[in-house]
């Protein structure tokens, strides 16, 4: 679900025999459907307009569950899977690794935005052990089994990929687009051509019951 243009996807579809990618945007799904197999089905639909049909053993979301509406999120998606069948999320932020290149971006962002950093949907506080949406799914009547894990990453990345990313977070979306393109002007430059990030990813796994 919200497959966009399915760098998750075309891993999968190395290890299971059929995978449904299902996503809002036709783009992005003509785009993913260029790097997968043929037999990969896809679904021009938004996570709340998927109708229940087929049972699936597994529904992944790849950085993409943000986007969910959070009423109803967890029947709609109890509906999609077997009994027994898994939920899996997975994905995390991207974090400037180098502490002075992190101060420098702070610094001239500032007159722009306090702060980048995508809040916990349900408010969850980064210091507490479980994470969202394993604190939704914990309550959720249709899910057991809930288990979290990390998967540590560190890498690098050009500046203009960087800046690239950043473009695709709500927080500059929503500035004025002359502020925007000031504000990405001024972090241009002060980044060094190779950016090190930190790139953590957050795993929640959880099990549909058999008794709902």
């Amino acid at each position: 679900m919200g497959a966009g243009t399915g760098k998750a996807t075309r891993l999968f579809t190395q290890r299971v025999a059929e995978v449904t990618a299902t996503d809002p945007d036709a783009a992005m799904l003509a785009e993913l459907r260029k790097h997968v197999p043929s037999g990969v089905q896809t679904e021009r639909a938004a996570f709340e307009d998927l109708r229940p049909g087929e049972e699936y053993g597994l529904v992944y979301a790849a950085a993409s569950l943000h986007w969910t509406k959070p009423e109803g999120r967890w029947s709609r998606m109890a509906a999609l899977l077997e009994p027994g069948g898994t939920f899996a999320s997975f994905g995390g932020p991207l974090r400037l690794a180098d502490p002075a290149v992190e101060e420098a971006v702070r610094t001239v962002r500032a007159p722009f935005l306090e702060s980048d950093e995508i809040p916990s949907p349900d408010g969850t506080p980064p210091e507490h052990a479980m994470q969202w949406p394993g604190t939704e799914l914990q309550q959720s009547q249709w899910f057991t089994e809930v288990q979290q894990s990390a998967i540590k990453r560190r890498y690098a990345m050009s500046a203009s990929d960087y800046l690239g990313h950043l473009s695709t977070i709500s927080a500059y979306l929503v500035l004025d687009p002359a502020k925007r393109g000031e504000a990405f002007s001024r972090i241009r430059r002060v980044l060094p051509e190779a950016v090190e990030m930190d790139a953590d990813i957050t795993v929640h796994l959880a099990r549909r019951r058999y008794d709902q």
